[in-house]
């Protein structure tokens, strides 16, 4: 594979990048996505390199994803959490890292509840800073294997028609996919409840839209997002039900959309809320496409981040 670089130290988000910069990642992930399919799924591209994994909320795909992927390149890979670690006896975050960076690893992961925490670990380490998910910001390797998939169905992102619908307000995946979509071409509708999809998101340069049957109308793509019930301090909805009935995916409101339209989810999936299941018998879904792509991207990124190549600017 030619060797790239990546024009920075930290991958944080992807409203710091630009089109080229993804394409990069998402090419590379194509490419390192053949090293799966082999018997044998590893390559010596990372050896020597340590891959700290800091998940401060709980994950599993994600985390797990980003462990394979150190893994399938030949990284060491150290995991720390909050449970079991000094940040219960009242280490700060950045006493953590500053700790671990002491032992010298090459990359931290980071899944944070604080939006911006992987960017401020960024400026106190040398290594590289990957943001797994910060608060309610962004999750940019989500939105880069939502591209890598869509890319892989349609032969293309620019000129695609995406309704992301649910809980935006507190979505991090909506928004590194309205970054990363818009820039690489793709027209962008969000819905969702009112409460949860306030206005000042046409800002970003998407349509909004509180009438899910309108919404899915001439949509390549419908991606539902979770209801996060963790996250839903106050009653922004009257109920679960109540929620279904009104901007739940089911199978007759899924007819209004394009008959080649797919249906995605960043997971896991509350059946019978966002989605209905028996819709999966009416139209292709690439849900379990974006899972294997999820492994493929944090190659990709551990790969261009992580290889000490790069030109810091």
């Amino acid at each position: 594979m030619e060797s790239q670089q990546v024009k920075r130290k930290d991958l944080l988000g992807l409203e710091d990048l630009d089109r080229e910069e993804i394409e990069l990642i998402l090419d590379t992930a194509r490419s390192l996505r053949e090293i799966l399919e082999r018997p044998i799924k590893k390559v010596p591209t990372l050896k020597g390199k340590t891959v700290v994994n800091m998940f401060f909320e709980p994950s599993t795909r994600t985390q797990s994803s980003f462990d394979l992927a150190a893994k399938r390149l030949s990284a060491d890979t150290v995991s720390v959490s909050t449970k079991g670690s000094a940040v219960q006896k009242g280490e700060s975050l950045l006493d953590t890292l500053l700790n671990i960076d002491a032992m010298k690893a090459d990359a931290f992961i980071i899944r944070h509840w604080a939006s911006g925490a992987p960017h401020f670990l960024a400026r106190h380490t040398e290594a590289a800073v990957i943001n797994a998910g910060d608060g309610t910001h962004e999750h940019p390797t989500q939105a880069l294997l939502d591209m890598l998939t869509m890319q892989d169905k349609f032969g293309k992102i620019d000129g695609l028609n995406v309704l992301i619908v649910g809980d935006i307000l507190h979505s991090r995946v909506a928004r590194s996919n309205v970054f990363g979509l818009k820039k690489m071409g793709a027209r962008v509708t969000l819905a969702g409840p009112p409460t949860l999809l306030p206005e000042h998101f046409e800002s970003l340069g998407v349509e909004i839209s509180y009438n899910i049957d309108e919404a899915v109308k001439d949509k390549d793509v419908i991606m539902a997002l979770r209801i996060q019930k963790e996250r839903l301090e106050e009653a922004y909805f009257p109920s679960i039900r109540e929620y279904r009935k009104f901007f739940g995916i089911t199978r007759e409101r899924l007819r209004k959309a394009k008959d080649k339209a797919v249906i995605m989810h960043p997971g896991p999936v509350n059946w019978g809320v966002e989605l209905d299941f028996d819709l999966l018998q009416e139209r292709e879904s690439l849900i379990l496409d974006q899972v294997t792509n999820g492994v493929a991207i944090r190659m990709a990124v551990l790969y261009l981040f992580v290889r000490g190549e790069k030109s810091h600017e």
